[in-house]
């Protein structure tokens, strides 16, 4: 008897290069989705009969209504240690085994870093400026001696910090729950949400979405961070308001915004 296998949300194509599939038995048949359903009918259609699937991160939700709808399902596995995407009430009541993944520990970090270098110096505006025909026209700005304010000192906050720290930046770190001890181990200062906002240059986002980060930045923190701040998140779209975001980006009441995270993923290609 076949064991059926879906991984879902492969955008990039490269589950089956990251992994040693071959250690399966032979009775395994993967498929991979390389493409986004939302539609729950559809989802439920497409999915019918697969024993086993593979989520990435938080791409495809399986909340009860979808669990309950496949009765073949034995085994959810999920990209990470966490997926708040996943009903795990639902799937303990269904018989559905949801496990997680390792991750590593330095991707997000250097994603971040990568989206903060490439926003300042304006890397890809002179790229394109290039590719079209003409020269350099933008000039970046240096990091040394601007603050750099964290939003989230954990495993990956603090990583991010400890660039900072390394570019010669002032860091500042705050979290509901942030201790003077947790920032003395990082080498940071601890800051009120409020006086981070206002204080930093560069703000940057590494908290998990929870009902406490919902919304969290909204026009009112944009407004903080004022028309030379910068916004960075790697972390979950809904954490910052979307709608308010464009808003100030259009307005230029803060100088830029650089995301890995939206809302709606994949993005929809009318989206603002």
């Amino acid at each position: 008897m076949t064991t059926r296998i879906a991984l879902l949300d492969d955008y990039q194509n490269v589950a089956l290069g990251l992994a040693d599939w071959s250690v399966l038995a032979a009775d395994c048949e993967i498929t991979v989705l390389d493409d986004h359903e939302a539609d729950l009918d559809r989802l439920t259609a497409r999915l019918a009969g697969f024993d086993i699937i593979g989520v990435m991160r938080e791409r495809t939700p399986f909340p009860r209504g979808l669990i309950e709808r496949l009765p073949a399902l034995k085994l959810l596995v999920t990209t990470g240690g966490r997926n708040a995407s996943i009903d795990l009430d639902a799937a303990v009541a269904h018989g559905v085994t949801v496990c997680g993944t390792g991750a590593g520990p330095s991707a997000t970090a250097e994603l971040t870093w990568g989206l903060i270098l490439s926003l300042l110096r304006r890397i890809h505006d002179n790229d394109a400026v290039m590719r079209a025909g003409g020269w350099q026209d933008h000039i970046g700005l240096d990091l040394a001696g601007k603050t750099l304010g964290v939003i989230g000192l954990g495993r990956l906050g603090a990583q991010v910090a400890a660039v900072g720290l390394a570019f010669g930046m002032d860091v500042l770190a705050w979290s509901q729950n942030l201790t003077d001890e947790r920032c003395a181990e990082v080498g940071v200062r601890r800051a009120d949400f409020d006086a981070l906002l206002a204080a930093a240059d560069v703000a940057i986002i590494h908290l998990v979405l929870s009902d406490r980060s919902r919304g969290l930045i909204g026009a009112e923190q944009l407004a903080a961070l004022g028309p030379a701040g910068y916004l960075i998140n790697t972390s979950r779209g809904p954490i910052v308001d979307e709608a308010a975001l464009i808003r100030a980006l259009e307005a230029g009441t803060i100088a830029g915004a650089a995301l890995d995270v939206y809302d709606i993923e994949p993005l929809p290609a009318d989206h603002t």
